[in-house]
Protein backbone atom coordinates (compact mmCIF):
# COMPACT_ATOMS: atom_id res chain seq x y z
CA UNK A 1 0.00 0.00 0.00
CA UNK A 2 1.30 3.00 -0.68
CA UNK A 3 1.11 6.15 1.41
CA UNK A 4 -1.91 8.40 1.95
CA UNK A 5 -2.03 11.54 0.13
CA UNK A 6 -4.30 14.45 1.27
CA UNK A 7 -7.69 12.65 -0.17
CA UNK A 8 -7.08 9.54 1.24
CA UNK A 9 -9.13 8.40 4.60
CA UNK A 10 -8.49 8.38 8.22
CA UNK A 11 -8.69 4.56 8.23
CA UNK A 12 -6.05 4.23 4.98
CA UNK A 13 -2.64 4.58 7.03
CA UNK A 14 -0.04 2.82 5.39
CA UNK A 15 -0.13 -0.40 8.09
CA UNK A 16 3.66 -0.72 9.29
CA UNK A 17 6.12 -4.04 10.55
CA UNK A 18 8.16 -3.19 12.96
CA UNK A 19 11.22 -5.63 13.12
CA UNK A 20 11.21 -8.31 16.38
CA UNK A 21 14.18 -6.18 17.61
CA UNK A 22 12.37 -3.22 18.15
CA UNK A 23 9.61 -4.51 19.49
CA UNK A 24 11.45 -6.07 22.13
CA UNK A 25 13.34 -3.02 22.90
CA UNK A 26 10.03 -1.35 23.48
CA UNK A 27 9.26 -4.84 25.73
CA UNK A 28 12.62 -4.24 27.96
CA UNK A 29 12.03 -0.38 27.96
CA UNK A 30 8.88 -0.71 29.54
CA UNK A 31 9.88 -3.24 32.05
CA UNK A 32 12.76 -1.64 33.18
CA UNK A 33 11.34 1.98 33.51
CA UNK A 34 8.43 0.91 36.02
CA UNK A 35 10.52 1.20 38.48
CA UNK A 36 12.74 3.83 37.23
CA UNK A 37 10.07 6.67 36.58
CA UNK A 38 8.50 6.13 39.85
CA UNK A 39 11.64 6.95 41.78
CA UNK A 40 12.11 6.06 44.97
CA UNK A 41 8.40 6.79 46.24
CA UNK A 42 7.64 5.65 49.98
CA UNK A 43 10.78 3.99 50.71
CA UNK A 44 12.48 7.47 50.57
CA UNK A 45 10.54 8.90 53.98
CA UNK A 46 11.34 5.36 55.04
CA UNK A 47 15.39 5.53 54.89
CA UNK A 48 15.12 9.54 55.64
CA UNK A 49 13.50 8.91 59.06
CA UNK A 50 14.70 5.53 60.00
CA UNK A 51 18.38 5.99 59.14
CA UNK A 52 18.88 9.90 58.97
CA UNK A 53 17.03 10.50 61.45
CA UNK A 54 15.07 13.34 59.67
CA UNK A 55 12.22 15.39 61.20
CA UNK A 56 8.60 15.14 59.63
CA UNK A 57 8.51 18.36 58.09
CA UNK A 58 11.57 18.23 56.21
CA UNK A 59 10.70 14.67 55.12
CA UNK A 60 7.30 16.52 53.90
CA UNK A 61 9.30 19.13 52.40
CA UNK A 62 11.23 16.73 50.15
CA UNK A 63 8.41 14.74 48.87
CA UNK A 64 6.07 17.63 48.32
CA UNK A 65 9.38 18.49 45.66
CA UNK A 66 8.97 15.68 43.80
CA UNK A 67 5.93 16.00 43.01
CA UNK A 68 5.60 19.70 42.44
CA UNK A 69 8.04 19.32 40.03
CA UNK A 70 6.49 16.59 38.12
CA UNK A 71 3.47 18.88 37.96
CA UNK A 72 5.47 21.82 36.79
CA UNK A 73 7.13 20.06 34.17
CA UNK A 74 4.33 18.07 32.74
CA UNK A 75 3.35 20.10 29.69
CA UNK A 76 6.95 21.20 29.25
CA UNK A 77 7.84 17.49 28.65
CA UNK A 78 4.65 16.60 26.53
CA UNK A 79 5.98 19.72 23.94
CA UNK A 80 9.79 18.71 24.15
CA UNK A 81 8.67 15.06 23.17
CA UNK A 82 6.62 16.43 20.49
CA UNK A 83 9.75 18.61 19.35
CA UNK A 84 13.07 16.73 19.15
CA UNK A 85 13.66 13.65 17.08
CA UNK A 86 16.24 12.21 19.62
CA UNK A 87 13.91 10.76 22.00
CA UNK A 88 15.52 7.38 22.83
CA UNK A 89 18.25 9.70 24.11
CA UNK A 90 16.13 11.68 25.66
CA UNK A 91 14.45 8.64 27.29
CA UNK A 92 17.75 7.34 28.34
CA UNK A 93 19.07 10.62 29.84
CA UNK A 94 16.35 11.12 31.80
CA UNK A 95 16.34 7.14 33.54
CA UNK A 96 20.35 7.82 33.70
CA UNK A 97 19.09 11.26 35.68
CA UNK A 98 16.82 9.29 38.07
CA UNK A 99 19.72 6.71 38.87
CA UNK A 100 21.97 10.05 39.57
CA UNK A 101 19.28 11.65 41.84
CA UNK A 102 19.29 8.89 43.65
CA UNK A 103 22.94 7.72 44.06
CA UNK A 104 23.40 11.52 45.27
CA UNK A 105 20.36 10.84 47.89
CA UNK A 106 22.07 7.71 48.91
CA UNK A 107 25.59 9.03 49.66
CA UNK A 108 24.66 13.00 50.75
CA UNK A 109 21.70 12.65 52.54
CA UNK A 110 21.75 16.54 53.35
CA UNK A 111 18.66 18.72 52.89
CA UNK A 112 20.06 20.63 49.94
CA UNK A 113 21.82 17.63 47.88
CA UNK A 114 17.88 15.54 48.55
CA UNK A 115 15.94 18.41 47.55
CA UNK A 116 17.80 19.02 44.08
CA UNK A 117 17.93 15.41 43.57
CA UNK A 118 13.62 15.32 44.12
CA UNK A 119 13.32 17.65 41.47
CA UNK A 120 15.67 16.22 39.40
CA UNK A 121 13.42 12.76 39.34
CA UNK A 122 9.95 15.03 39.52
CA UNK A 123 11.18 16.34 36.10
CA UNK A 124 13.01 13.42 34.63
CA UNK A 125 9.22 11.40 35.56
CA UNK A 126 7.28 13.95 33.54
CA UNK A 127 9.16 13.22 30.54
CA UNK A 128 9.31 9.42 30.90
CA UNK A 129 5.79 8.31 30.22
CA UNK A 130 4.95 10.36 27.18
CA UNK A 131 8.33 9.54 25.60
CA UNK A 132 7.73 5.73 25.68
CA UNK A 133 4.14 6.62 24.61
CA UNK A 134 5.99 8.12 21.56
CA UNK A 135 8.25 5.57 20.68
CA UNK A 136 5.21 3.31 20.64
CA UNK A 137 3.41 5.37 18.26
CA UNK A 138 6.86 6.17 15.89
CA UNK A 139 7.81 2.88 15.89
CA UNK A 140 3.92 0.95 15.13
CA UNK A 141 2.02 3.70 14.18
CA UNK A 142 -1.88 4.41 14.72
CA UNK A 143 -3.76 1.31 13.75
CA UNK A 144 -1.25 -0.69 15.78
CA UNK A 145 -1.11 1.16 19.12
CA UNK A 146 -4.01 0.04 20.43
CA UNK A 147 -2.00 -3.68 20.76
CA UNK A 148 1.32 -1.99 21.74
CA UNK A 149 -0.38 0.34 24.39
CA UNK A 150 -1.71 -3.10 26.02
CA UNK A 151 1.15 -4.71 25.85
CA UNK A 152 3.56 -1.99 27.25
CA UNK A 153 1.17 -1.85 30.07
CA UNK A 154 1.62 -5.48 30.87
CA UNK A 155 5.54 -5.13 31.19
CA UNK A 156 5.08 -2.12 33.44
CA UNK A 157 2.86 -3.66 35.93
CA UNK A 158 5.58 -6.66 35.63
CA UNK A 159 8.05 -4.78 36.20
CA UNK A 160 6.72 -2.84 39.11
CA UNK A 161 5.55 -6.10 40.70
CA UNK A 162 9.35 -7.38 40.24
CA UNK A 163 10.74 -4.50 41.57
CA UNK A 164 8.31 -4.60 44.50
CA UNK A 165 9.59 -7.83 45.13
CA UNK A 166 13.10 -6.81 44.89
CA UNK A 167 12.72 -3.44 46.70
CA UNK A 168 11.08 -5.78 49.52
CA UNK A 169 13.62 -8.44 49.96
CA UNK A 170 16.56 -6.11 50.23
CA UNK A 171 14.63 -3.76 52.09
CA UNK A 172 14.49 -6.27 55.03
CA UNK A 173 17.38 -8.39 54.87
CA UNK A 174 20.10 -6.25 52.93
CA UNK A 175 18.98 -2.49 54.02
CA UNK A 176 16.87 0.06 53.12
CA UNK A 177 20.63 1.97 51.09
CA UNK A 178 20.48 -0.96 48.55
CA UNK A 179 16.95 0.31 46.90
CA UNK A 180 18.88 3.49 45.66
CA UNK A 181 21.42 0.46 43.83
CA UNK A 182 18.35 -1.40 42.75
CA UNK A 183 16.66 1.64 40.75
CA UNK A 184 20.00 3.24 39.39
CA UNK A 185 20.70 -0.46 38.21
CA UNK A 186 17.36 -0.63 36.45
CA UNK A 187 18.15 3.01 35.08
CA UNK A 188 21.58 1.52 33.35
CA UNK A 189 19.55 -1.26 31.88
CA UNK A 190 17.19 0.61 30.74
CA UNK A 191 19.44 2.83 29.01
CA UNK A 192 20.98 -0.13 27.25
CA UNK A 193 18.14 -1.51 26.11
CA UNK A 194 17.12 1.64 24.60
CA UNK A 195 19.47 1.01 21.73
CA UNK A 196 17.57 -2.20 20.71
CA UNK A 197 14.94 0.36 19.18
CA UNK A 198 16.44 0.68 15.93
CA UNK A 199 16.22 4.49 15.19
CA UNK A 200 14.71 4.54 11.34
CA UNK A 201 11.63 2.07 12.42
CA UNK A 202 11.08 5.38 14.34
CA UNK A 203 8.65 7.98 12.49
CA UNK A 204 8.87 11.14 14.52
CA UNK A 205 5.70 12.49 12.25
CA UNK A 206 3.76 9.75 13.40
CA UNK A 207 5.16 9.70 17.39
CA UNK A 208 4.08 13.46 17.63
CA UNK A 209 0.19 12.08 16.54
CA UNK A 210 0.72 13.08 12.83
CA UNK A 211 -2.18 11.80 10.33
CA UNK A 212 0.60 10.39 8.49
CA UNK A 213 4.26 9.27 8.06
CA UNK A 214 6.72 11.93 7.51
CA UNK A 215 7.58 11.18 3.94
CA UNK A 216 4.35 12.00 2.54
CA UNK A 217 2.64 15.31 1.56
CA UNK A 218 -0.21 15.23 4.77
CA UNK A 219 2.60 15.32 7.00
CA UNK A 220 2.06 19.00 8.54
CA UNK A 221 3.07 21.26 11.91
CA UNK A 222 1.41 20.95 14.70
CA UNK A 223 -1.69 22.23 15.50
CA UNK A 224 -1.37 25.49 17.95
CA UNK A 225 -2.63 25.49 21.37
CA UNK A 226 -4.96 27.44 21.58
CA UNK A 227 -6.60 25.67 18.73
CA UNK A 228 -6.28 22.40 20.95
CA UNK A 229 -7.96 23.44 23.36
CA UNK A 230 -11.06 24.84 21.64
CA UNK A 231 -11.91 20.80 21.11
CA UNK A 232 -14.76 19.89 23.27
CA UNK A 233 -13.70 16.21 23.33
CA UNK A 234 -10.20 16.60 24.91
CA UNK A 235 -11.96 18.87 27.17
CA UNK A 236 -14.71 16.11 28.88
CA UNK A 237 -11.63 13.70 28.84
CA UNK A 238 -9.48 15.77 30.70
CA UNK A 239 -12.42 16.71 33.55
CA UNK A 240 -13.22 12.71 32.95
CA UNK A 241 -9.55 12.35 33.99
CA UNK A 242 -9.77 14.55 37.05
CA UNK A 243 -12.77 13.31 38.36
CA UNK A 244 -11.55 9.87 37.87
CA UNK A 245 -8.60 10.21 40.65
CA UNK A 246 -10.54 12.63 42.87
CA UNK A 247 -12.61 9.86 43.25
CA UNK A 248 -9.81 6.91 43.28
CA UNK A 249 -6.73 8.54 44.94
CA UNK A 250 -7.33 8.87 48.61
CA UNK A 251 -9.00 4.96 48.40
CA UNK A 252 -6.23 3.06 49.38
CA UNK A 253 -4.16 5.65 51.63
CA UNK A 254 -7.59 5.92 53.90
CA UNK A 255 -8.12 1.83 53.94
CA UNK A 256 -4.04 2.25 55.13
CA UNK A 257 -5.17 4.62 57.76
CA UNK A 258 -8.30 1.87 58.85
CA UNK A 259 -6.08 -1.04 59.02
CA UNK A 260 -3.23 0.98 61.47
CA UNK A 261 -5.58 2.02 63.46
CA UNK A 262 -7.67 -1.00 63.78
CA UNK A 263 -5.29 -3.45 63.47
CA UNK A 264 -1.85 -1.95 64.86
CA UNK A 265 1.25 -3.88 63.34
CA UNK A 266 -0.48 -5.14 59.69
CA UNK A 267 -0.65 -1.64 58.02
CA UNK A 268 2.87 -2.20 56.17
CA UNK A 269 2.30 -5.92 55.71
CA UNK A 270 -1.35 -5.47 53.77
CA UNK A 271 -0.95 -2.30 51.98
CA UNK A 272 2.01 -4.27 50.48
CA UNK A 273 0.52 -6.93 49.54
CA UNK A 274 -2.43 -4.59 48.35
CA UNK A 275 0.33 -3.06 45.65
CA UNK A 276 1.37 -6.57 44.92
CA UNK A 277 -2.12 -8.52 44.30
CA UNK A 278 -2.65 -4.92 42.26
CA UNK A 279 0.04 -5.10 40.20
CA UNK A 280 -0.49 -8.96 39.35
CA UNK A 281 -4.50 -8.30 38.35
CA UNK A 282 -3.66 -5.22 35.87
CA UNK A 283 -1.06 -7.54 34.17
CA UNK A 284 -3.86 -9.84 33.42
CA UNK A 285 -6.45 -6.59 32.97
CA UNK A 286 -3.83 -4.71 30.23
CA UNK A 287 -3.70 -8.04 28.34
CA UNK A 288 -7.29 -8.14 28.37
CA UNK A 289 -8.14 -4.61 27.37
CA UNK A 290 -5.59 -5.46 24.38
CA UNK A 291 -8.14 -8.53 23.29
CA UNK A 292 -11.29 -6.42 23.45
CA UNK A 293 -10.32 -3.43 21.05
CA UNK A 294 -8.56 -6.45 19.01
CA UNK A 295 -12.71 -7.46 19.12
CA UNK A 296 -13.72 -4.22 18.31
CA UNK A 297 -15.14 -3.10 21.56
CA UNK A 298 -15.04 0.66 21.74
CA UNK A 299 -12.71 2.82 23.69
CA UNK A 300 -15.83 4.32 25.77
CA UNK A 301 -17.22 0.81 26.58
CA UNK A 302 -13.89 -0.28 27.88
CA UNK A 303 -13.41 2.96 30.00
CA UNK A 304 -16.59 2.77 31.56
CA UNK A 305 -16.01 -0.70 32.74
CA UNK A 306 -12.99 1.22 34.84
CA UNK A 307 -15.38 4.03 36.36
CA UNK A 308 -17.65 1.80 37.16
CA UNK A 309 -15.54 -0.29 39.30
CA UNK A 310 -14.83 2.73 41.54
CA UNK A 311 -17.72 3.42 43.61
CA UNK A 312 -18.23 -0.06 44.24
CA UNK A 313 -14.82 -0.55 45.51
CA UNK A 314 -15.92 2.90 47.44
CA UNK A 315 -18.54 1.14 48.95
CA UNK A 316 -17.06 -1.88 49.83
CA UNK A 317 -14.22 -0.02 52.00
CA UNK A 318 -16.67 1.78 53.89
CA UNK A 319 -18.21 -1.89 55.50
CA UNK A 320 -15.15 -3.51 56.05
CA UNK A 321 -11.92 -2.69 58.17
CA UNK A 322 -10.45 -6.14 57.67
CA UNK A 323 -7.11 -5.94 56.39
CA UNK A 324 -7.56 -9.51 54.11
CA UNK A 325 -10.59 -7.66 53.29
CA UNK A 326 -9.06 -4.71 52.29
CA UNK A 327 -6.26 -6.28 50.16
CA UNK A 328 -9.40 -8.14 47.92
CA UNK A 329 -11.18 -5.31 47.45
CA UNK A 330 -8.19 -3.36 46.18
CA UNK A 331 -7.88 -6.01 43.31
CA UNK A 332 -10.65 -4.16 41.83
CA UNK A 333 -8.07 -0.94 42.12
CA UNK A 334 -5.99 -3.51 39.58
CA UNK A 335 -8.99 -3.70 37.25
CA UNK A 336 -9.60 0.23 37.21
CA UNK A 337 -5.66 0.82 37.23
CA UNK A 338 -5.01 -1.81 34.67
CA UNK A 339 -7.95 -0.25 32.15
CA UNK A 340 -6.97 3.31 32.82
CA UNK A 341 -3.33 2.63 32.08
CA UNK A 342 -4.32 1.47 28.22
CA UNK A 343 -6.93 3.69 27.81
CA UNK A 344 -5.75 6.67 28.73
CA UNK A 345 -3.08 6.86 26.32
CA UNK A 346 -4.77 5.48 22.89
CA UNK A 347 -8.10 7.67 23.72
CA UNK A 348 -5.38 10.79 23.63
CA UNK A 349 -4.02 9.32 20.48
CA UNK A 350 -7.37 8.88 18.97
CA UNK A 351 -8.20 12.11 20.06
CA UNK A 352 -4.95 13.95 18.94
CA UNK A 353 -4.81 11.59 15.71
CA UNK A 354 -3.84 14.58 12.80
CA UNK A 355 -3.29 17.34 15.36
CA UNK A 356 0.68 16.42 15.75
CA UNK A 357 -0.12 16.82 19.75
CA UNK A 358 0.04 13.46 21.26
CA UNK A 359 2.72 14.25 23.42
CA UNK A 360 1.11 17.62 24.92
CA UNK A 361 -2.01 15.63 25.08
CA UNK A 362 -0.41 13.10 27.53
CA UNK A 363 1.14 16.29 29.46
CA UNK A 364 -2.39 17.40 30.02
CA UNK A 365 -3.52 14.25 30.79
CA UNK A 366 -0.85 13.15 33.41
CA UNK A 367 -1.44 16.69 34.59
CA UNK A 368 -4.96 16.06 35.30
CA UNK A 369 -4.17 12.87 37.00
CA UNK A 370 -1.77 14.90 39.45
CA UNK A 371 -4.78 17.55 39.91
CA UNK A 372 -7.39 15.09 40.95
CA UNK A 373 -4.92 13.09 43.40
CA UNK A 374 -4.66 15.60 45.05
CA UNK A 375 -8.36 16.89 45.48
CA UNK A 376 -8.77 13.01 46.20
CA UNK A 377 -6.27 13.56 49.31
CA UNK A 378 -7.40 16.87 50.65
CA UNK A 379 -11.21 16.37 50.29
CA UNK A 380 -10.71 12.37 51.55
CA UNK A 381 -8.89 13.88 55.15
CA UNK A 382 -10.86 16.30 55.75
CA UNK A 383 -14.19 14.68 55.43
CA UNK A 384 -12.51 11.78 57.68
CA UNK A 385 -11.27 14.39 59.95
CA UNK A 386 -14.54 15.34 60.57
CA UNK A 387 -17.04 13.03 60.09
CA UNK A 388 -15.35 9.45 60.12
CA UNK A 389 -13.86 6.94 57.44
CA UNK A 390 -17.07 5.44 56.34
CA UNK A 391 -18.38 9.15 55.48
CA UNK A 392 -15.49 9.78 53.86
CA UNK A 393 -14.97 6.38 51.80
CA UNK A 394 -19.22 7.08 50.48
CA UNK A 395 -17.57 10.17 49.28
CA UNK A 396 -15.35 9.25 46.84
CA UNK A 397 -17.48 6.70 45.57
CA UNK A 398 -20.15 9.43 45.46
CA UNK A 399 -17.94 11.40 43.19
CA UNK A 400 -16.55 8.13 41.46
CA UNK A 401 -20.04 7.81 40.44
CA UNK A 402 -20.33 11.28 39.38
CA UNK A 403 -17.14 10.94 37.09
CA UNK A 404 -19.04 7.25 35.46
CA UNK A 405 -22.37 9.52 34.77
CA UNK A 406 -20.46 12.38 33.19
CA UNK A 407 -18.30 10.44 30.97
CA UNK A 408 -21.42 8.20 29.81
CA UNK A 409 -23.20 11.41 29.31
CA UNK A 410 -20.59 13.48 27.64
CA UNK A 411 -17.73 11.48 26.04
CA UNK A 412 -17.97 10.42 22.72
CA UNK A 413 -16.66 7.26 20.90
CA UNK A 414 -13.35 7.80 19.99
CA UNK A 415 -12.33 4.45 18.15
CA UNK A 416 -11.33 5.21 14.43
CA UNK A 417 -13.56 3.53 11.68
CA UNK A 418 -10.87 0.44 10.27
CA UNK A 419 -9.44 -2.13 10.75
CA UNK A 420 -6.98 -2.34 13.96
CA UNK A 421 -6.45 -5.86 14.56
CA UNK A 422 -3.07 -6.86 15.52
CA UNK A 423 -1.00 -9.66 17.59
CA UNK A 424 -0.26 -8.70 20.97
CA UNK A 425 2.97 -6.69 20.44
CA UNK A 426 1.83 -4.51 18.74
CA UNK A 427 2.81 -6.30 14.63
CA UNK A 428 -0.40 -6.53 12.03
CA UNK A 429 -1.05 -10.18 11.93
CA UNK A 430 -1.56 -10.16 7.96
CA UNK A 431 2.18 -8.83 7.19
CA UNK A 432 5.79 -10.90 6.98
CA UNK A 433 7.77 -9.42 10.03
CA UNK A 434 10.93 -7.96 9.12
CA UNK A 435 14.16 -9.66 10.57
CA UNK A 436 15.43 -8.21 13.70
Amino acid sequence: MSPHSEQTPVNDEAPKSPSSRSLRGLDGLNFLMADVRDGLGPFLSVYLKGTQHWGAGNIGLVMAASGIAAAICQIPAGLLVDAVRVKRLLVATSGLLVGTACLLIAFFPKLPAVLAAQITLGAASAIIPPCLAALSLGVVGHRLLPARISRNEGFNHAGNFAAAVLAGGLGQYVGVIWLFYLICGFAVASALVVLLIKPKEIDHALARGAESASNTEDHRRPIAFKELWKRRDLKVFIISVILFHFGNAAMLPLAGQVIAKLHPGMDVIALSACIIAAQLVMVAVAATVGHAMRKGIGRKKIFLVAMAVLPVRGVLFSVTSSPYAVVAIQLLDGVAAGIFGVMAVVIASDLMRGTGRFNLAQGLVALAVGIGAAMSNVTGGYVVEKFGFTTGFLTLAAISALALVFFAVWMPETRPHEDSSAAPGGRPRDLIPSSP
